[in-house]
């Protein structure tokens, strides 16, 4: 009898629990299996926003035999990446280092460029800055450097970008932040009691503790950085000559701009899917000879 009453109550409490998940179920079904499934069966038709016929891989040879923007796009997104991300981590840890024990004044202004960073209204503050007009160039000008168009410049435009990538620091440093707290005072007064300096302790103790936190930040970044957009289109349209085009802007453009090639910009998103997942995949496989958790000994 008492078995009877505990399987009833068991399965009352099962029942319950999925209700209480099926919204999250049906959402997780609605906006996300469905869309990457559908994108999927999408890659391999001639879609043109409705009906398409299935052509097989011929989107995706076409991608890297004849469509030269899909092969600038991703060298230009990668670029922006793998030079861009480091920085702003780099970044974020030094300013962590010092703003560790500052006052949270401080933490909360460095983080706001962060929560604005990739809004419209930033990307338009952005290109007036850099503007032949703009105050950059006014400062240049005071040191005898031309007035000049910097975001017109092919050689400049992509590394303005990535001074914008590198000022939206905040989130990693104050993760960063958290991880810096979390490291026990004790390992560094050991250390200085055996006489080791600032920067042999910042190497042998706070880089090993803080390697884990180094690892989700990296990762969160990379996937960031791949997906970037409203920089690329709001500031320079993907110009000057294509140094600014991004890949999931030509994503945009052939998906929604005049062709309205679904079927094709569908293919272009699954490469693109795959390349964050080799990225992402290559960090976590090399993390076993970098990052350090405590519990290992």
């Amino acid at each position: 009898m008492l078995k009877s009453r505990l399987s009833t109550m068991s399965w009352k409490q099962e029942i319950a629990a999925y209700v209480f998940l099926l919204p999250w179920i049906i959402g997780m079904v609605v906006f996300f299996a469905y869309p990457f499934l559908t994108s999927l069966y999408l890659g391999f038709t001639n879609s043109r926003l409705v009906g398409g016929d299935f052509i097989g891989f011929e989107n995706f040879v076409r991608m890297f035999t004849r469509d030269r923007n899909f092969i600038k796009s991703l060298q230009v997104t990668t670029r922006y990446t793998l030079v861009g991300i480091p920085l702003k981590l780099c970044f974020a840890l030094a300013l962590a280092l010092i703003l560790k024990k500052g006052a949270t004044f401080y933490r909360t202004a460095y983080y706001v460029p962060s929560l604005i960073g990739s809004s419209i209204a930033v990307a338009i503050m952005w290109k007036q800055l850099f503007a032949k007009e703009g105050i950059i160039s006014q400062v240049g000008a005071a040191f005898g450097i031309t007035p000049r168009a910097w975001l017109g410049d092919p050689k400049f435009a992509l590394d303005i970008l990535i001074i914008l990538a590198i000022w939206q620091f905040g989130s990693s440093m104050v993760i960063f932040i958290a991880g810096l707290k979390n490291i026990p005072t004790e390992l560094y007064e050991a250390a200085r009691i055996d006489g080791a300096s600032p920067p042999r302790c910042f190497l042998h103790i706070t880089l090993p503790m803080l390697s884990s936190v180094i690892q989700f930040n990296l990762i969160l970044q990379l996937i960031g950085g791949f997906q970037v957009f409203t920089q690329g289109y709001v500031i320079t349209r993907g110009g000057p000559m294509g140094e600014t085009l991004f890949t999931v802007q030509h994503i945009y453009q052939e998906a929604f701009n005049g062709a309205m090639r679904l079927g094709y910009a569908s293919a272009m998103s699954w490469i693109l899917f795959l390349l964050i997942a080799v990225v992402t995949g290559i960090v976590f496989f090399t993390s076993k000879y970098w990052v350090f958790y405590a519990n290992e000994g």
